[in-house]
């Protein structure tokens, strides 16, 4: 977390990027400005990576047995993993999708279902 401020902190818009011809830009262009000036500027991932990628990081896991793992499963309910061993799972996923999920959201997550749904609407998911 530290890190992520440390480096927001020193990135820098040029002025010019936010207007055109002394207007403002509509927000999505400006969006799509800062996007680009990203490591992710590759296209969002579909679907199908992002569920193959979640049960990927969930089967890995050393506590779990990868025959249990599917989209619906819940890691406490399901496969028996505790508190702690969820957010070793968030933060796997994370670290496969190049993110980093806020606390309050990564305290919600306690199933494959719930990454995935938060992976795949997460814009810079890589």
């Amino acid at each position: 977390m530290a890190l992520r401020a440390a480096i927001l902190g020193h990135i820098r818009i040029p002025s010019k990027t936010l207007f055109e011809n002394g207007s403002k830009m509509q927000s999505w262009n400006l969006f799509n400005s800062i996007r680009s000036m990203s490591s992710h500027g590759d296209d969002h991932l579909d679907k199908q990576q992002v569920i193959d990628r979640v049960l990927s990081v969930v089967k890995s896991f050393p506590k779990v047995d990868p025959a249990q793992v599917t989209p619906d499963v819940h890691f406490q309910k399901d496969l028996g993993l505790d508190s702690l061993d969820n957010v070793e799972i968030v933060m796997a996923i994370e670290e496969e999708f190049k993110l980093e999920i806020p606390d309050l959201e990564a305290d919600k997550i306690d199933s494959c279902n719930l990454a995935i749904e938060y992976v795949s609407n997460h814009p810079m998911a890589s």
